[in-house]
């Protein structure tokens, strides 16, 4: 036997190989980029009828034989089902190569579609993990032999380590210099390290002598690009089959690459669209544009949701929050030996239309209180439906019909009750990714702002927020495999009484709650402004609902916003404020929307920094000359076209196709003109457009003209300018129609001259209402 090699490195990459069974690449610290492999049998499980079940036996022995590849072993056996009361007799199909099971699974599933299948399309990455303990990026000691067999893997830290070791990542980042939807590139941009290659597009073949002699080079573990997956790749390999010159874009040599179309789908109230996939073998491809979340948290948070969810990082980036957690649930059931089903399975109890209404009222939201206040605290219950899943245990299979036994809990309002005999599978996924979101955002308060563990500490708790939250939406999804509906409603039922004790506890101790909001409070005392005066209430409230709580901030002043329609109605999710370090918070205003132009969001960002200059309330109307100012360089500007028409576009989703528009809305019109020059768009995808004067007061921005600037319809951009603006000023009194009079007259508001004059007394109204606002301030 030749000797054995031994290395510590990191986990880059794993895949099944038609010969070698399993391949794993990883980054050894030596510097090398080892690649090595292991037989790796995989198994999916059928249940049903006996009779059906020595069926679909015969069936498989006589379609695939034990010899040669795939090669199967068949074995009866007893497996658990999450939701069955004792073991479940089983049929398991453990294939050899587990390159052939997928399509040796689904030719036999549509032979047999009585039969139900576990276990049967989990990633080849989650089964490796829950075996070997792996994840991306997983720190181990390999020992592998000289032909690349690897003998023993042994994982040295886990996921849940808040620093583990740094990989020494090479990342090469690859983009155009245009966006491809709009207009052809010119010039390929190449970064690595702080070396930049500019490389002309039109010069095809020493762009492809060039980028093929880098990447032999440099050898990079991660392509990092922009339009990469939808246009940047497919391109480079159109080049490299004209010109003959293949590009090592794979470090597996003899793979090409790997593709999923581009699909629409429908997912929590919205279309959303998701362009074609490319994926690599040996190093990883990651588009920023086509990536999930990544304006949100970027590299780093894609890393680390590699590391919790075991799924690759190609995949993790690609990948919905869902697809994450539900990943992480398949993790905890195999390795806790409980069946995966390949469908859900359970359906929703019935129900009278009275219990309806009472178990699905959802999380519990109070009107705020209309205006402007100072010194409110904002307590936030930390992850508050995962926090109750965990606390409660509730999971699908512990939540049932309403029984009296020991270890049970009661929700008599659902009919249901919660077995405490033993940790559910959902808490038991969940516990260690809450506990380590919590330690991160502590460690990051503490840390004093230079330190760069900082950012990426919150960078982490920031995806780690977006698992816990779509957990609790997948406990209710139709096709989640371990979600059940009565568990979704149990967790929003624990949630509204949990709101409506932290109000009680606020109250008993004076103070005034201005707004609740699913996992939130607004509130105020008369004389508390500072962290220490708030801290009962925090302790008051965390000890009556058994959930962790925390304080966000305390603004020194916030103003909850009505509704547009109904100036006596407030509106839930829409205000804006400051807190006490100067930093901003606000919701549902225009600076939020996807569909603001640029301009008018940079305006009314402008304009609540100068409010944020304001110590306290009190002060704010010492701001207003500032943010006049502000409001009237805008309008100069747009007047005289000096607005770079990017700033100009709206950019809206696409909901349903264009034959399904009843009226010709200005995105009806902007599609039109696109798929009129063979742009087709399809629903779920976003579509940008300018407003311009007469027909069709459109112009979509990915036509092959440009537009004529002086064409733009400035009077529609001024009304979206003052609405905008009017949102700000209205909790100061001042209304969207007397900014739109001071805007025609040229003056401020407030009796203070920038401009020209107001007419006679108006100035006097205005500065009237606002003194009355102020004088009414809380």
């Amino acid at each position: 036997m030749s000797a054995l090699n031994d290395q510590r490195a990191w986990l880059l990459d794993l895949f099944a190989d038609e010969r070698d069974g399993l391949v794993l690449w990883f980054l050894a610290e030596d510097g090398k980029r080892l690649r090595l492999h292991q037989p790796f049998p995989v198994t999916f499980y059928a249940a049903g009828a006996p009779a059906l079940l020595d069926e679909f036996e015969r069936y498989l022995r006589a379609h695939y034989p034990p010899r040669p590849a795939p090669g199967l072993r068949l074995e009866h056996t007893t497996r658990r089902d999450l939701f069955a009361p004792s073991p479940l007799p089983v049929l398991a199909v453990e294939v050899l190569q587990p390159a052939a099971q997928p399509a040796l699974f689904h030719a036999a599933a549509g032979c047999f579609p009585a039969l139900t299948f576990y276990d049967a399309d989990i990633p080849l990455s989650l089964r490796f993990g829950a075996r070997a303990g792996t994840f991306a990026l997983a720190y181990c000691r390999v020992t592998y032999a000289e032909d690349g067999r690897l003998h023993h893997l042994q994982v040295l830290d886990n996921p849940w380590e808040l620093d583990p070791p740094a990989p020494p990542l090479r990342i090469l980042v690859m983009e155009p210099d245009a966006n491809p939807s709009h207009t052809r590139p010119r010039f390929l941009k190449l970064m690595w390290g702080s070396a930049v290659y500019q490389l002309p597009l039109d010069a095809e073949r020493p762009l492809l002598v060039t980028l093929r002699s880098l990447l032999e080079a440099c050898d990079p573990d991660l392509l990092l690009t922009t339009w990469g997956d939808t246009w940047l790749l497919p391109e480079l390999q159109r080049l490299a089959r004209k010109w003959r010159i293949p590009l090592p874009l794979n470090r597996e040599p003899g793979r090409g690459l790997a593709r999923k179309g581009e699909k629409t789908y429908f997912s929590y109230g919205q279309v959303i669209h998701r362009g074609q996939q490319v994926y690599l073998f040996g190093r990883w491809h990651i588009d920023r544009c086509n990536a999930m979340l990544w304006g949100d948290y970027g590299l780093e948070g894609v890393l680390e949701l590699g590391r919790v969810t075991g799924l690759p990082v190609q995949t993790v980036a690609r990948v919905s929050p869902g697809t994450g957690i539900s990943s992480m649930q398949i993790l905890t059931a195999l390795r806790q030996g409980v069946l995966v089903p390949w469908h859900k399975q359970q359906a929703e109890e019935p129900r009278s239309a009275l219990n309806l209404f009472y178990a699905d009222q959802g999380g519990l939201v109070y009107q705020p209180l209309l205006g402007l206040h100072r010194d409110v605290a904002e307590l936030d219950f930390i992850s508050m439906y995962p926090s109750i899943m965990v606390h409660f245990n509730i999971s699908p299979e512990t939540v049932g019909p309403r029984r009296l036994a020991a270890n049970t809990a009661l929700i008599p309002e659902l009919g249901l009750s919660i077995d405490r005999s033993h940790t559910g599978l959902v808490p038991k996924t969940l516990q260690p990714l809450l506990e380590k979101r919590i330690h991160l955002k502590h460690q990051a308060g503490a840390l004093p702002a230079w330190d760069p563990r900082r950012k990426r500490y919150r960078v982490c708790a920031s995806a780690h927020k977006w698992l816990l939250v779509t957990c609790f939406g997948y406990l209710g999804y139709k096709n989640a495999r371990f979600g059940r509906i009565e568990a979704h409603q149990a967790v929003t039922a624990y949630g509204r009484e949990a709101l409506l004790r932290a109000k009680e506890a606020v109250e008993d101790l004076d103070g005034t709650v201005l707004h609740l909001y699913v996992d939130g409070l607004w509130v105020k005392k008369a004389g508390a402004s500072q962290t220490a005066d708030f801290q009962p209430m925090l302790d008051a409230v965390a000890g009556r609902t058994g959930l962790p709580v925390s304080l966000d901030g305390i603004y020194r002043w916030v103003a909850f916003l009505p509704s547009r329609v109904n100036q006596r109605v407030p509106v839930a999710n829409r205000y804006f404020g400051v807190f006490q370090d100067g930093s901003l918070k606000f919701r549902g205003i225009e600076a939020r929307r996807q569909d603001t132009p640029a301009f008018i969001a940079r305006l009314q960002l402008d304009m609540l920094e100068t409010l944020a200059r304001a110590p306290d309330a009190d002060h704010l109307w010492e701001r207003l000359p500032d943010v006049l100012a502000c409001l009237r360089c805008a309008l100069d500007d747009l007047r005289l076209g000096r607005i770079p028409l990017l700033d100009c576009l709206v950019t809206q989703k696409l909901s349903r196709k264009l034959n399904e528009f009843r009226v010709p809305t200005p995105l009806a019109r902007a599609v039109a003109q696109l798929q009129a020059v063979g742009k087709p768009v399809s629903p779920g995808e976003r579509v940008r457009f300018l407003y311009l004067r007469g027909e069709p007061g459109v112009w979509a921005w990915d036509l092959p003209e440009t537009p004529n600037p002086a064409a733009l319809d400035r009077a529609r951009y001024r009304v979206l300018l003052l609405r905008a603006a009017g949102t700000i000023l209205q909790p100061l009194g001042i209304s969207e129609e007397t900014l739109t009079q001071w805007a025609l007259s040229r003056a401020v508001a407030v009796g203070l001259p920038v401009g020209e004059s107001l007419p006679p007394g108006r100035g006097v109204v205005n500065a009237n209402v606002f003194s009355s606002q102020r004088a009414s301030l809380p």
